[in-house]
């Protein structure tokens, strides 16, 4: 049986930025990383980014780039990805309606000059849940280059989530979130929100991490973005993330154990189904074994009959 999840972790900044996108619906964290880390994983996208054709379809944007993976393109994509703040902020956010969480996808993205603005969109809306009290995913966007309102920084309807998804679009203008290499957007995914158009001669690069509830299905499909042969080198915090792990009671197993068996040379051999229960799951499940040995316990605290 899989351990239980440890519970999100509690700081100072952790209660601030979890607060503020409560309140806001996003937050932007300036300095979240060293500046010269993002130029060093910018130069080892810039080769894919090369290589990679433009989106097609208007959703995704003609002018745009856009490739997923990361963590096997660069070994910086962990510090994103399992940066402390970004996994507190959404553990405490997305934890009370789920087990653990999952990494929803990776994704490198390059405006480029001439694209156009972005329909705005919740990103919640890929799933046809109820809205308006769940939480069911958390964006973090890094800059791989200075985000502009000329160059195509992404556009944030403040105030747009929870139950305000529901109600008519806003009438207010977005806002453009300006952001230097280092520093992370965050926002819900019932924030309304959007690429903004580059009007530039340059183009515009950016890092997506997306986390969501661990039971459902993510943007990204992790095991065939990271095989058992790729994720058995990640450390087990970071496989576990991408879903090499059970989402109590017993979902996503593999023959009825933990997938992490995928990484044992004899990942093929017959296994019994072991259960992989909440804590209180196990405890119903203990009371109710037990009566059916010892019998009901009666008003006066006797058992009965087994």
């Amino acid at each position: 049986m899989a351990d239980p999840q440890p519970q999100a972790s509690h700081s100072t900044a952790g209660d601030r930025a979890t607060a503020g996108l409560a309140r806001d619906g996003y937050l932007v964290v300036r300095g979240a990383l060293p500046a010269p880390t993002i130029a060093t994983l910018d130069r080892q996208c810039s080769a894919i980014f090369d290589r990679t054709p433009y989106c097609e379809g208007e959703f995704y944007g003609a002018r745009t780039k856009r490739f997923g993976r990361l963590l096997t393109r660069s070994p910086l994509g962990d510090r994103l990805v399992r940066h402390p703040l970004m996994l507190e902020v959404a553990g405490r956010l997305l934890e009370p309606w789920c087990d653990r969480l999952q990494l929803n996808l990776t994704q490198a993205i390059a405006i480029h000059p001439g694209a156009l603005p972005q329909l705005p969109h919740r990103d919640q809306d890929m799933w046809r849940g109820p809205t308006g009290e769940v939480e069911y995913l958390i964006n973090v966007i890094w800059p791989l280059t200075p985000f502009t309102r000329d160059n195509g920084a992404t556009l944030v309807w403040p105030n747009s989530h929870g139950r305000r998804a529901h109600d008519p679009a806003p009438d207010e203008e977005p806002r453009s979130i300006e952001m230097a290499p280092g520093d992370a957007l965050l926002f819900l995914g019932s924030t309304l929100h959007g690429a903004g158009g580059n009007r530039t001669a340059e183009v515009r690069r950016g890092i997506i991490i997306s986390y969501c509830l661990g039971w459902l299905k993510p943007y990204e499909n992790q095991w065939l973005a990271y095989p058992p042969t790729i994720a058995r080198t990640f450390p087990r915090a970071l496989s576990e993330l991408v879903g090499y792990v059970q989402h109590r009671p017993n979902l996503g197993n593999y023959e009825g154990q933990c997938p992490s068996v995928l990484f044992d040379d004899d990942s093929d051999a017959p296994r019994a189904a072991t259960d992989a229960l909440r804590l209180d799951q196990q405890a119903m499940l203990a009371d109710y074994v037990h009566q059916q040995e010892h019998g009901p316990v009666s008003a006066d605290g006797d058992r009965g009959a087994p």
